[in-house]
C-alpha cells in the first residue's frame, strides 16, 4: 500500500466516527506495511475527553504488539494532531506521521505550533501533511456544515 491508500483507510475510520454523529476523524498505525491499529474518534459515544482517534489506534496498536514502542510506526491521520495526541505520539516512539488535513486552531504538527519536531523533547516524528486533504478536509466542513443545518432547524421548531 502507498500513502494515499493508508489515508483511506484512515477516512473509512472517519466515516464510521460519523455515522455515530462523531466529529469524522480517523487514524491507522502503520508498521512494516500492515496495519496493526486503527480507530475512529469516539469522544461523544464514551463522554471521555482523551477518545481521539489518534490515541485509541495507538492504544490498538500497543495492544496488538504488546509493547508500548511503536518504533518504526507511521501514523496515518485525516486532521493534524492536537497537543495531547502529539504527545501520545511521542511518548509512543512513532517514527512518522501523516496526516491530510490542517487543523489551524489546535494543529501541533506544524500548523498552529510543532510539537512532534520539537528538539527539546525526548523523541521527534517525521511529519507529512496534506495527504489527500482535500477528501480529509470534506468530511469534516461536509459534517460541521450538517450539524450547524440540523441546529438551527431545531430552534425554527
Amino acid at each position: 500500500m502507498n500513502k494515499e491508500q493508508y489515508m483511506r483507510e484512515a477516512l473509512q475510520e472517519a466515516e464510521k466516527a460519523r455515522e455515530k454523529g462523531e466529529v469524522p476523524i480517523g487514524a491507522v498505525v502503520v508498521l512494516n506495511g500492515e496495519i496493526i491499529g486503527r480507530a475512529h474518534n469516539l469522544r461523544e459515544t464514551t463522554n471521555n475527553a482523551i477518545t481521539h482517534a489518534e490515541i485509541l489506534a495507538i492504544q490498538d496498536a500497543c495492544h496488538n504488539q504488546n509493547a508500548w514502542r511503536l518504533e518504526g510506526a507511521e501514523l496515518y491521520v485525516t486532521l493534524e494532531p492536537c497537543p495531547m495526541c502529539s504527545g501520545a505520539i511521542l511518548l509512543s516512539r512513532i517514527e512518522t506521521v501523516y496526516y491530510g488535513a490542517a487543523d489551524p486552531k489546535a494543529g501541533t504538527a506544524g500548523t498552529l505550533m510543532n510539537l512532534l519536531q520539537d528538539s527539546r523533547f525526548n523523541h521527534e516524528c517525521n511529519v507529512e501533511s496534506g495527504i489527500l486533504a482535500e477528501e480529509c478536509g470534506a468530511i469534516l466542513t461536509n459534517f460541521f456544515r450538517d450539524l450547524r443545518a440540523r441546529k438551527k432547524q431545531q430552534k425554527e421548531s
